[in-house]
């Protein structure tokens, strides 16, 4: 359960997205056990890809997103514009990088440089803090610099 500052009043932070404010309160915090009960109940656990997130927290710079992957599921090939954090809660999973694949078993955490191509493979059923860190605000605003 995410918790906010001031009685729900919501305080809009400078540069933050508007389009769902509770995600970039200015406190936000969360029970991962609660968070993994409501994604088991989502239909989009129980369909064919395998996999349930749910964004916790979306700033211009940082997002937090939980994932969850049913055995033998894949997140296929992409690449984040930032920095990225991988931190396995449950089960175990396989990270496939360029030159080199890392497994992941709970209580570990992976950081990825900017822009590495990867694919995440669940190698049992598993639970990860997804996280991603950029500068330079918005996505058209770090593109210009490129």
């Amino acid at each position: 359960m995410a918790t906010r500052t001031a009685a729900q009043k919501h305080v809009e932070p400078s540069g933050t997205l508007n389009r769902l404010p509770h995600l970039s309160a200015p406190l936000l915090r969360f029970n991962l056990r609660d968070e993994f009960r409501k994604l088991r109940e989502e239909d989009s656990w129980q369909r064919e890809t395998g996999r349930s997130s749910k964004t916790l927290a979306k700033y211009p710079d940082f997002r937090i997103v939980l994932v969850l992957m049913k055995v033998n599921t894949q997140m296929k090939e992409h690449h984040a514009d930032g920095r990225i954090s991988i931190h396995s809660i449950e089960g175990k999973l396989r990270v496939h990088l360029p030159d080199q694949q890392v497994e992941l078993p709970a209580g570990e955490l992976l950081v990825i440089d900017c822009g590495i191509k990867h694919d995440v493979e669940a190698l049992e059923e598993s639970a990860f803090l997804l996280t991603v860190s950029w500068p330079g605000g918005t996505k058209e605003e770090r593109h210009k610099t490129r």
